[in-house]
Parts: C-alpha cells; structure tokens; sequence
C-alpha cells in the first residue's frame, strides 16, 4: 500500500479500557476506561487490557499495537498484525485486546498504533504506585 493510500486514514481517537464488548445491537460497550495505572506497588499485571481505535478514511490496512517501556528500548505488549477495512467516507473500529501486561517500573509507557508496519500514533500511559504523585495527563478533546 503507497504512503498516498495511508493519507487517507485518519485515526479519530484511541481510548484505553479494561474490556470492549460488542453488543446485540453491534454498539460497543466499553469497561473501565482509563487514561492512567496507578497501582498499591510495581511491578504490576494488568490482567486484561483494550486499545480500542477508530478510524476514519477509506482502504485496506493491517494494524499492530505495541506498548513500549518508558525508555522504549523494549516492548512490554505487542499485537499480531491485525487487518481491517474502512470503507470510503466510513469509519472502522480496531479493538486490540492484551492479557497479563507486567509494568516493571513507574514512568510514562508509550503505546505505538503501527498501520502496515510503520508507526502512526503514539500515546503516553502514565504508570506509578500509590507512593507517588498522581500525574496528569493531558489529552486531546473528542468532539
């Protein structure tokens, strides 16, 4: 796929939770949305983890996510690559699903959306135990 065809693809949000469910109705219901971890002491596994993205645009693409450390010298979470579809002037939902996440150390983690291998998006997930300040992390506004 060119780098043209990727123009066309616009991540619209990400939003981070515990569980997605799809319901009856294909609405998607999501479970403990969070923008932080913050845990009694670390390291810590998350036992359940859900990236969901939705895009926007038109194309046939594959999609990875991988959650790297603070320092980003390794992964702590990597998806197989995962194809989806946007039909012209549509949208499309990519709901990534991670068990067993172990967060070593506290510090900003960062979480890389790749599209056909090449990274599109990256987000910070703030990590810290109930010692530290809880930080504030900033986000974009969905409208």
């Amino acid at each position: 796929m060119t780098s043209e065809a990727i123009q066309n693809l616009k991540l619209e949000y990400t939003i981070l939770c515990e569980d997605v469910r799809i319901e009856l109705s294909h609405k998607l219901s999501l479970m403990g949305v969070f923008y932080a971890v913050q845990v009694p002491q670390l390291p810590a596994t998350l036992l359940k983890m859900a990236i969901l993205n939705h895009w926007s645009g038109s194309g046939q693409y594959l999609s990875e996510v991988r959650i790297l450390t603070p320092d980003r010298t390794q992964p702590i979470a990597v998806s197989p690559p995962s194809p989806f579809e946007v039909p012209l002037d549509g949208f499309a939902d990519n709901v990534t699903i991670f068990a067993n996440v172990t967060f070593p150390a506290s510090g900003n983690y960062v979480i890389q959306t790749l599209v056909n291998s090449n990274v599109f998006s990256e987000q910070k997930l703030a990590v810290s135990d109930s010692t530290q300040p809880h930080t504030t992390v900033a986000s974009d506004t969905i409208q």
